[in-house]
């Protein structure tokens, strides 16, 4: 456990009748770029909260390199937030806001100066002290709020959708910005957003909330190629699911009835016997069409294509209104709504899930 930062421990948290964290753990690496992915109202910016100690637990521990700190003030744990909307001082220049908390510690001058300085160019900002935010683009003041947060070396940061407030290609150049800070000073980054894009692209790890818990916990590739339940599958990438009958079991391999005709998958962890109900989940990537007849399959039929973001999808549905959309690179292919077609996957692309429950 040596390596252990930050530990939650059964945190509750409930506002009047409502539920928002529900007996949650989890366990933080020192380093570690983790990720706390989820929808609006899924609790992870309470959960963030109760790590910055702006909120207490009804239930459950926080602890900081082993010392629980649950009910100690902020200003006393060794954490520092950086927020979406950057709360910079309009009236003070960027080097007077970066080393604002040292002066309130009564830090010498001359050090608050060099200590400023190192952290702008951190952010690669040098040059910039004198500037005011106003003087600024939205992507130099999410910086310099970072250079804030950075500037007393916290053991962890938290980030709150620090970049819900750009715009997309800003978003993505300061991804790439976020991990190279967060991989040159070696510190703990809790970053929270809904957007699935950047969970992936920046983590070493992933948490997917819903409804005040860990619905699954894993790295990039592993909630990606393996997702647990359905709405994981979903809600990270675009994935079909859909829920058949099992006609037979021959070693690691299953055969199952769906709408449309048959098609086998790949049993890799959970066993599943003759006529038990599953789910499958198949990425839209990897769900294959075919005007030509296969031995298994399932019939289709083409109802619309759309183009966006240099992917194609093809919605296509199977005799019960099940629909399913299938998407490639390119911006059209040379199948159109009306026609007949055949769904297909490999036995490897359909992963078992727990089938998705309301709420």
């Amino acid at each position: 456990m040596d390596d252990v930062i930050l530990q939650l421990e059964q945190i509750e948290k409930h506002f009047g009748e409502v539920d928002v964290l529900n007996g949650i753990s989890i366990s933080i690496k020192k380093g570690e770029f983790i990720t706390l992915l989820g929808s609006s109202g899924c609790g992870k910016t309470t959960t963030l909260r109760l790590i910055a100690g702006l909120e207490l637990p009804d239930k459950g521990r926080v602890l900081l390199e082993g010392k629980d700190v649950t009910d100690l003030a902020p200003n006393l744990r060794d954490v520092n937030t950086v927020f979406q909307n950057y709360a910079l001082f309009p009236h003070m220049s960027v080097e007077a806001n970066v080393g604002y908390s040292l002066k309130i510690k009564r830090v010498p001058k001359a050090e608050i100066k060099t200590r400023v300085k190192e952290a702008l160019e951190v952010v690669q900002l040098s040059g910039y002290e004198k500037r005011m935010p106003n003087e600024l683009s939205g992507g130099q003041r999410q910086r310099v709020a970072i250079a804030r947060s950075i500037i007393n070396n916290p053991k962890v940061l938290l980030l709150d959708e620090p970049l819900g407030a750009l715009d997309l290609q800003l978003r993505r150049q300061m991804q790439t910005e976020l991990k190279r800070i967060q991989k040159r000073l070696g510190i703990t980054f809790i970053y929270i957003t809904h957007d699935q894009e950047e969970a992936l692209n920046m983590s070493d790890r992933i948490a997917v909330m819903r409804n005040g818990v860990f619905e699954q916990t894993g790295t990039p590739s592993e909630i990606y190629d393996f997702p647990k339940t359905a709405y994981v599958a979903r809600f990270v990438g675009s994935a079909n699911v859909l829920s058949g009958t099992v006609l037979k079991v021959e070693g690691d391999m299953a055969e199952v009835s769906f709408s449309g005709g048959e098609q086998s998958f790949l049993i890799k962890e959970k066993k599943v016997l003759e006529g038990e109900q599953v789910s499958l989940s198949i990425r839209t990537e990897r769900l294959e069409l075919s005007r030509e007849k296969k031995e298994k399959g399932l019939a289709a039929t083409v109802k619309e294509k759309s183009f966006s973001g240099g992917v194609l999808h093809i919605l296509v549905e199977l005799s019960d209104g099940t629909e399913l959309i299938s998407s490639r690179h390119g911006i059209d292919s040379d199948l159109y709504p009306g026609e007949n077609v055949w769904v297909t996957w490999k036995d490897e692309n359909a992963i078992q899930v727990e089938a998705e429950e309301e709420g």
